[in-house]
């Protein structure tokens, strides 16, 4: 199953689209690979180093859609992972069958089918699995016009992963290893997790006594020193490797 499953990118919730190059080119010196409009939001895609990607969101349309509400309760930071699939009819019952109740599932965009698990089941965080065929993709926007900003920072910084709180070893397997197929390691009480086609990986501290499960920060390495806000988190590449 892993080799057919990729940790495709790390999304971030912002108020403005057009605050993000500041931080994703002008910093982290990320290179446009996407964009478009969506359900309730408009997005953009930077490639780094490496090749780890990560989207930035803006709400679109009136108050009170899921970003709105996201952005009120919690302020910019990390919204969703994405796991590209090859069958997400059997990946939603394979879902079903472990005990999640799947959310969201679309099948009505021929090039990006979606569904979602929640975050109060599946750890803290949004979890999206996509069938995707970019072809026929239709949120991709092939003329997007990236919101302006700065030179691209170099050299550029690569995008390790996710770092994660969870309370369970078993339930983080389950998900991570069991659902999405990862590869495992458990090292120092944490689980660091690794799919074969992707560069980005997720690391799982197991806190049996933690007060929220979830996301803490993306982790990126650099030879320059970098200012990042806090769901960002600069790391050494002993630490990446």
């Amino acid at each position: 199953m892993g080799a057919r499953t990729q940790l495709d990118h790390v999304a971030v919730g912002l108020r403005r689209l057009a605050d993000a190059p500041a931080l994703a080119v002008g910093e982290l010196g990320g290179s446009p690979l996407a964009g478009g409009p969506g359900p309730g939001f408009r997005w953009a895609q930077w490639r780094y180093a490496g090749g780890g990607v990560l989207e930035f969101l803006e709400p679109a349309g009136p108050p009170g859609g899921f970003l709105h509400r996201f952005l009120d309760a919690r302020g910019p930071g990390i919204h969703h992972v994405t796991f590209k699939v090859r069958d997400l009819a059997g990946r939603a019952e394979r879902a079903a069958a472990l005990g999640y109740e799947v959310t969201g599932y679309d099948d009505s965009n021929p090039g990006w089918k979606e569904c979602f698990l929640h975050p109060k089941q599946a750890q803290g965080i949004v979890v999206q699995m996509a069938e995707s065929i970019p072809e026929l993709d239709q949120y991709v926007d092939p003329g997007f016009a990236f919101p302006e900003g700065p030179p691209a920072a170099e050299p550029p910084a690569r995008i390790v992963g996710l770092r994660l709180v969870a309370r369970s070893a078993a339930a983080a397997r389950r998900q991570w290893v069991e659902l999405l197929g990862a590869r495992c390691e458990e090292r120092g009480g944490e689980l660091r997790l690794r799919w074969p086609d992707s560069p980005l990986r997720l690391f799982v501290e197991i806190d049996a006594g933690a007060e929220r499960e979830g996301a803490r920060h993306v982790e990126v390495t650099c030879a320059r020193r970098l200012r990042l806000p806090d769901y960002l988190a600069q790391v050494g590449e002993e630490d990446a490797a």
